[in-house]
């Protein structure tokens, strides 16, 4: 008798999206590719004039889809994992606006978080774009009923009420006053949760606090990440709050983009702003924990709206465990970490 065949586990959001990009690279060029994604690094670094349409065609966008979708969709994806453990445990968006998205990496980062379907509307004034991301987002039952509508990005931004608006790596791409037009929009469309990604850079995070100044003026509280909706407590130009994400690259990605490691690291800056009652984390690591023998140094943001170094070392039991396993962009503590101790971690 023939033993049964055991269930196969449906394919994550992330696995999903990762072989519809190899599917469309499949289809394309190598050489062609390389050429577009070695035009977008230089426009992307201020080398080709800016009238100049960014994505001309498919080819342009299957090579910026493969260049940067997989980035934009783990930066995202982290930002949502800190507003969902800061929301409360059966709080999940009903609806979705994804502002500037593009191909749709923010819509696949939200059906990663939040399993099931919801009405999904992505805004993007590329035509090109709109399409691919269509194409992709038939290939996962959460997205396939999404629609991608063609829509100016600044000061003319109208959104439809939602209960969650995404706005990822796109202020960086407006004028200072669209910015603020921008936030502003999402904010009143917003009935729940506003999420604003930008690259990691002190550009990108400069970007992030105005957003942020301009969402707790209009009534939201900060879910993530800080611990507070007070003042940053970083000295502007001395440093940038940021955080990094892990990247997998598959061998057709390293070959579109030149690399040979089978990841790299996003680094990207973010506020998650909630107009429910949200749980912030105590305090967030800011950088990357420092393991030395027989303790771990955090950089943390608390609560207490201050920047702060803590020591924790092997006499704190789990705690100490815990901080071996922390890494850059976590809450601390875990509640997983709670258990006895010899006493409080040391500050510096």
């Amino acid at each position: 008798m023939n033993a049964p065949i055991p269930p196969v586990a449906p394919a994550s959001p992330a696995q999903t999206l990762r072989a519809a990009l190899a599917g469309l690279l499949d289809g394309l060029p190598p050489k062609q590719a390389t050429q577009a994604v070695d035009r977008l690094i230089a426009n992307y670094r201020g080398r080709t004039p800016t009238d100049a349409p960014i994505l001309r065609d498919r080819a342009d966008v299957v090579a910026y889809a493969a260049y940067r979708m997989p980035a934009t969709f783990e930066a995202v994806r982290s930002a949502l994992a800190a507003l969902a453990d800061a929301a409360p445990a059966d709080w999940a968006p009903g609806s979705h606006v994804d502002v500037g998205g593009g191909t749709g990496a923010a819509t696949w980062a939200v059906a990663a978080t939040w399993p099931g379907e919801r009405p999904v509307t992505v805004l993007d004034w590329a035509d090109p774009a709109l399409a691919l991301g269509r194409e992709l987002a038939g290939a996962t039952p959460q997205l396939s009923g999404a629609r991608w509508q063609r829509s100016r990005i600044g000061a003319a931004l109208t959104i439809e009420s939602t209960d969650l608006v995404t706005v990822s790596y796109v202020l960086g791409e407006l004028t200072e006053a669209d910015r603020g037009s921008v936030v502003d929009a999402a904010a009143d469309a917003a009935a729940q949760a506003v999420v604003v990604i930008e690259p990691g850079t002190p550009d990108g995070y400069a970007r992030i606090i105005a957003a942020r100044d301009r969402l707790i003026a209009r009534g939201f509280r900060i879910a993530a990440p800080c611990p507070h909706s007070a003042a940053c407590p970083i000295e502007p130009g001395t440093d940038w709050c940021h955080f990094s994400a892990r990247v997998s690259r598959s061998s057709l990605h390293r070959k579109v983009k030149g690399g040979s490691l089978a990841y790299e690291d996003e680094k990207f800056s973010y506020v998650a702003a909630v107009r429910f009652d949200a749980d912030p984390a105590p305090s967030r690591v800011v950088r990357r924990p420092q393991i030395r023998k027989g303790q771990v140094l955090l950089d943390l943001c608390g609560a207490e709206e201050v920047l702060r170094k803590e020591t924790v070392t092997k006499r704190h039991g789990p705690l100490y465990r815990a901080a071996r396993d922390a890494d850059w962009g976590d809450a601390w503590p875990p509640p997983s970490a709670s258990g006895p101790s010899s006493g409080p971690p040391s500050g510096d």
